[in-house]
């Protein structure tokens, strides 16, 4: 299908950017500085695309990268603590076809689950800067177009929920003040003629 195939070259378009020069030198800076545990590593050190089932009907919404996790090891949330936990979970509920994922060539898939970000590269002290953010923004708003079977979105953290609320507001979603909060359930209709159910 053709939306396939562009979900596909948008995450190629995202691997080449290079829109935030502070981001390109922390992720060479990092891969240059590696922890001793990690030595042996190559590191990925580009923006990390997306991933997982294109059918998908959840979205999961990170903040980015970690420096020593997807930044070493090519996909998101792989090979850093917030990933195992993530992973089981999705595991245990059925998203996913095993526990764990520590490289980006082991087999993990996910089922009916989509992971993204709301920037693509590590920041330093995992703060990225506004204009990071904005530079990353149309990334997202074009996978909101793209995975067309979207029902449910998780922003994992709270700069992943005002993001997400964010590009919802921008595509046309009469998104009211909402707070974050872990575990909260909100309901937000599609405008008329939107990919979301």
């Amino acid at each position: 299908m053709k939306w396939k195939v562009d979900l596909e070259k948008l995450q190629e378009t995202v691997i080449r950017c290079r829109q935030c020069p502070r981001l390109v030198a922390y992720l060479q800076e990092v891969s240059q500085h590696k922890p001793r545990r990690y030595r042996d590593w190559d590191y990925w050190s580009k923006p990390l695309p997306s991933f997982g089932d294109p059918d998908a009907r959840v979205l999961m919404v990170g903040l980015a990268p970690a420096a020593n996790g997807g930044n070493r090891t090519g996909r998101m949330f792989t090979g850093d603590r917030s990933g195992e936990w993530l992973f089981n979970a999705l595991y245990r509920f059925g998203f996913a076809n095993q526990p764990n994922s520590l490289r980006r060539d082991d087999g993990f898939k996910l089922n009916d689950g989509y992971i993204t970000a709301t920037i693509r590269c590590a920041p330093p002290k995992n703060k990225p800067l506004p204009k990071e953010i904005e530079n990353c923004r149309p990334y997202f708003l074009e996978e909101l177009d793209l995975l067309k079977k979207v029902e449910v979105i998780v922003p994992l953290g709270q700069i992943a929920f005002a993001q997400t609320l964010r590009s919802l507001r921008l595509k046309g979603y009469d998104v009211p003040p909402l707070s974050f909060g872990h575990g909260k359930l909100y309901s937000i209709p599609a405008p008329v003629g939107n990919g979301f159910k």
